[in-house]
C-alpha cells in the first residue's frame, strides 16, 4: 500500500526562470568512459554506507514537521538516492561491459542548442521517490517547449533561485536548491549530464568524525541571490534563521535569529542591494539592513508568510500573499495599504510585473489563478480568473522577457506544469494593451538609489 502511494506522487512543488541570453548557446555535455561511470557508482555507494554506519549529529534543534513531512522524509534520503542513480543496477555491471555505455556525441544535435530568444525554466519535478531539477527552453516566437536536459537531485525540492556566480570563475549560469536537506546545493545549467553540484553551501556535523556543523540544521525553505554583491546568498529554513553565505569561502557571513517560526519568503531589494525582505510562518514580514541586521522593520500579517515580492516599480511598497489567502501591500514608511481576500486558500503564486504596470497575478491551492489591476494605494481590481485544472497550485512566475507569460506548478499527475500568455485572454489584453511598458535597468548593473527605505513601520 505504502509502494503504491509513493508510486502515486508526481508533482512541481518550484519554478523559476531564467532571462535570455545568460545561457551558454552550446552548453558541454560531460562524457564519461565505462571506467570513470564505474568509480563514481561505487565512489557514491561508498558515501551512502558511510553515511549509514556514520553517528551524524546536526547541531541544534530540529524544528518541527509541516506539510511535506520535514521529518520522516529524510529517513529515505540516502535509499532514494541510490534509486535515483541506478546504483543496484549498474554497479552491477561486468568490467567487460563496454555495449552498456554509449561515448557518442550529441552535441551538435540542434536542439541542444539554445537560442538567444529562448529562456530556459527551472522546474523541480518530484515522481514517486525520485527528484529532478528540468531545464525547460521555452521560445515564444516558435511556441517551443520542450526539456533541454535534467539534473538528478539527492532530495525533495522546495525552492530554486538563479545566480551567475560560482568562487574563481567568470560569470555563468547556475542554479541553486533548497531541499529537506540543510545543504545547498548549486549546479552548473550551461552542463549536461553532470552528476555532481558545482558547490554546496553548508557541512553536516559529525560527532564520530569530530566535525562541526556548517549552516542550517533543517530543510531549506527560501533563497535569494543578490545581483550586486553577487557572492552572497540569503537562505531562510525550518530552523527559524536566515543565513547570509559569503559563497567566495562557502561559510556564513551572518545569522539573523528573529523569527518565531519557519522563514519561508526571502527577496532582496532591487536598487538597495542591502536591504532584505523576509516573511516566516509567525505571521511577520521584516525588512533588514543586513550592514546592521539587528535593529529592523516589523509588520504584522493576517497570516503566515506564503509569499513576499517587492513592487519593483514602486521601491518602498512590498506585497504579502498568507496562509488565508490574503494579499497585502506595504508601504516602508507608512505601513499597510490596503488588504483583500483573494483566495479561499494560501496564496503560493504571487508575481508583479516589472514591466507592464499594475499586473498582478495570483495562485493558489484552491486551484485558481488571477489576475488583477492595481495601483499605487488602491485595492486590486480583479480582472480574470481561471482554474488551470492542475489540481493544488503550488508555484507560479512571470517570465522575465515576456510580461504576460506566466509558469505554473501543481499536483494534477496528468497537468503538472504549464506555460501560458495571458494576453490569449481576452478581458487581460484588453485592460493592460494601452499601458506603456517599462525598460528597467539590469539588475546585474548593480544600480541603487540614495534613498533609505528603512523609515517606516515598527522597530524590532
Amino acid at each position: 500500500m505504502e509502494e503504491n502511494s509513493q508510486s502515486n506522487i508526481n508533482f512541481v512543488p518550484c519554478v523559476r526562470w531564467v532571462k535570455r541570453g545568460v545561457a551558454n548557446a552550446n552548453p558541454a555535455k560531460v562524457q564519461l568512459s565505462k571506467n570513470e561511470l564505474i568509480q563514481i557508482i561505487n565512489d557514491t555507494k561508498n558515501k551512502l554506507n558511510v553515511a549509514d554506519n556514520e553517528d551524524e549529529v546536526m547541531e541544534g534543534e530540529p524544528s518541527g514537521t509541516d506539510e511535506f513531512n520535514f521529518e520522516n522524509y529524510d529517513e529515505n534520503d540516502e535509499a532514494s538516492t541510490a534509486n535515483a542513480l541506478g546504483i543496484a543496477s549498474l554497479a552491477d555491471l561486468p568490467t567487460g561491459a563496454e555495449d552498456n555505455f554509449s561515448e557518442s556525441d550529441d552535441s551538435e544535435k540542434e536542439d541542444d542548442l539554445i537560442k538567444p530568444t529562448d529562456n530556459l525554466i527551472l522546474v523541480g519535478h518530484v515522481e514517486g521517490d525520485s527528484s529532478i531539477l528540468e531545464v525547460y527552453v521555452y521560445n515564444e516566437d516558435e511556441c517551443s517547449l520542450y526539456v533541454h536536459h535534467d539534473i538528478v537531485l539527492p532530495s525533495f525540492p522546495l525552492c530554486l533561485e538563479w545566480l551567475n556566480y560560482e568562487p574563481n570563475m567568470p560569470a555563468g549560469n547556475y542554479c541553486a536548491v533548497g531541499t529537506m536537506s540543510p545543504i545547498i546545493e548549486v549546479w552548473d545549467l550551461d552542463m549536461m549530464n553532470v552528476i555532481e553540484p558545482s558547490f554546496t553551501l553548508g557541512k553536516a556535523g559529525s560527532k564520530k568524525k569530530n566535525r562541526k556543523r556548517i549552516g542550517h540544521t533543517d530543510a531549506v525553505l527560501s533563497l535569494a541571490w543578490n545581483h550586486t554583491y553577487d557572492h552572497v546568498m540569503a537562505s531562510g529554513s525550518v530552523d527559524k534563521s536566515i543565513i547570509l553565505w559569503d559563497m567566495e569561502q562557502k561559510v556564513p557571513s551572518t545569522t539573523i535569529n528573529v523569527f518565531g517560526d519557519k522563514v519561508q519568503c526571502l527577496e532582496w531589494h532591487r536598487m538597495e542591494a542591502q536591504t532584505l525582505l523576509a516573511g516566516g510562518c509567525d505571521s511577520t514580514a521584516r525588512v533588514f539592513d543586513c550592514r546592521t541586521p539587528e535593529p529592523h522593520q516589523i509588520w504584522q500579517l493576517d497570516g503566515e508568510a506564503e509569499r513576499l515580492m517587492w513592487n519593483p516599480l514602486e521601491p518602498y511598497v512590498f506585497l504579502a500573499g498568507t496562509s488565508n489567502g490574503s494579499i497585502q501591500s506595504f508601504d516602508c514608511r507608512k505601513g499597510q495599504l490596503w488588504s483583500v481576500n483573494a483566495h479561499s486558500k494560501e496564496v503560493t503564486g504571487l508575481a508583479i510585473s516589472r514591466q507592464c504596470p499594475g499586473l498582478l497575478v495570483t495562485a493558489s491551492p484552491d486551484e485558481m489563478v488571477k489576475t488583477w489591476d492595481f495601483a499605487s494605494g488602491s485595492v486590486p481590481k480583479l480582472v480574470h480568473e481561471r482554474e488551470f485544472k492542475m489540481g493544488n497550485i503550488h508555484c507560479l512566475e512571470l517570465c522575465p522577457d515576456s510580461p504576460f507569460v506566466i509558469t505554473l506548478g501543481g499536483d494534477n499527475k496528468s497537468n503538472n506544469f504549464a506555460v501560458f500568455d495571458l494576453q490569449n485572454v481576452d478581458v487581460v489584453r484588453q485592460t493592460f494593451e494601452s499601458r506603456e511598458l517599462v525598460q528597467l535597468v539590469s539588475d546585474g548593473n548593480g544600480e541603487s538609489s540614495n534613498s533609505n527605505i528603512l523609515e517606516g513601520g515598527s522597530s524590532s
